[in-house]
């Protein structure tokens, strides 16, 4: 987990490997953590990038200076924190690249199971490692951001994700949910909707937009709206949505739905909920959210939702729906729906 590997971030500085930070420089922080503290006489003021809209909150409610893309150019610093995402994590360490003035420290820190080892090893392929140490359950190596030129140009290309298409017409984000191909759950979701579905749905927990253009594709929906956690996964929904459903009248919505409220109300809505919070488990995020889409849905209004065969979603549906029943059950996957 990110939080678990977060103080190695700085122990460059703590153990002297690298010079504190004078006042005045400014740095930033990729896949920033609540809770980073920084050592004694560290002088930088970071900038923190964070597209997970609930880490978003705690960093905005601690007083950071927080954003959900990368912001500035020139800057002295970056650091990185690995997560669970190869082509997220480069990304991540491309962007620090662009923004970093020459000359200026780039720090990488990450555990075992976030890939920091084959990472360390690909970049030290495109730019000098200048310096690695071990300490805090995990492992951090540092380079110098190179002058403007080839070597530059190099890393930062050989690092940048290569645009592409999932089934042909659906872009994605690199570290979201199912970024590689449609998801089976969501699949079965959009062919398992009745055929008289009509009127304000929304889409939660909408990912990159694939059951959003699905409903877009039915006559009796007048609009969508759209709401998601990952900043990143709903500007690729809102790019699918304008390639390939732009008669649909849609509204975006970057959102925590286990904390914020929504606005509006929706004669139907569909979800394909989380059930982990990093690599950990957690059925009662599903819970939180199926509860927001009841207080979302108009009387009568109708929720189907698509979940892993064993989650204990039933007696949440029981307790707070007039009706609800299972559409189709398929592999690993069932297919439920509830009227409000």
């Amino acid at each position: 987990m990110p939080a678990e590997t977060l103080p190695t971030l700085l122990y460059p500085f703590e153990a002297g490997f690298l010079p504190m930070p004078e006042a005045g420089a400014r740095g930033i922080v990729f896949n920033a953590q609540p809770g980073m503290r920084l050592p004694a006489g560290f002088g930088a003021a970071l900038a923190h990038v964070q597209g997970f809209r609930p880490l978003f909150l705690a960093l905005e409610r601690s007083g950071c200076d927080v954003a959900p893309e990368p912001q500035g150019e020139g800057l002295d610093l970056a650091l990185v924190l690995l997560g669970r995402h190869r082509r997220q994590n480069e990304l991540w360490l491309a962007e620090a690249l662009r923004r970093t003035r020459p000359g200026g420290a780039i720090l990488v820190a990450g555990g075992k199971t976030d890939g920091i080892a084959s990472l360390r090893k690909r970049v030290g392929a495109l730019l000098p490692v200048a310096g690695s140490a071990s300490k805090y359950h995990g492992v951090i190596f540092w380079i110098e951001r190179p002058p403007v030129g080839e070597a530059l140009d190099r890393a930062v290309a050989a690092l940048t994700p290569a645009p592409g298409l999932v089934a042909g017409r659906f872009s994605t984000a690199p570290g979201g949910f199912s970024a590689d191909d449609v998801d089976g759950g969501s699949r079965l979701l959009a062919d398992s909707l009745p055929a008289d579905l009509s009127g304000a749905v929304a889409d939660f927990c909408a990912g990159w937009g694939y059951l959003s253009v699905r409903l877009a594709e039915r006559p009796g929906v007048r609009s969508v709206g759209l709401y998601e956690a990952d900043h990143a996964s709903l500007a690729a929904a809102r790019r699918n949505m304008a390639a390939l459903a732009p008669a649909m009248a849609a509204t975006f919505h970057w959102s925590d739905l286990a904390s914020e409220p929504v606005d509006g109300r929706h004669d139907a809505i569909v979800m394909n909920p989380p059930f982990h919070q990093g690599r950990a488990a957690e059925p009662d995020l599903g819970m939180r959210i199926i509860v927001a889409a009841r207080a979302a849905l108009k009387p009568g209004g109708r929720l189907f939702l698509v979940a892993n065969r064993g989650l204990p979603y039933e007696q949440v549906l029981a307790d707070g729906f007039r009706s609800y029943s299972e559409i189709v059950r398929a592999g690993s996957h069932k297919v439920l729906w509830a009227t409000r």
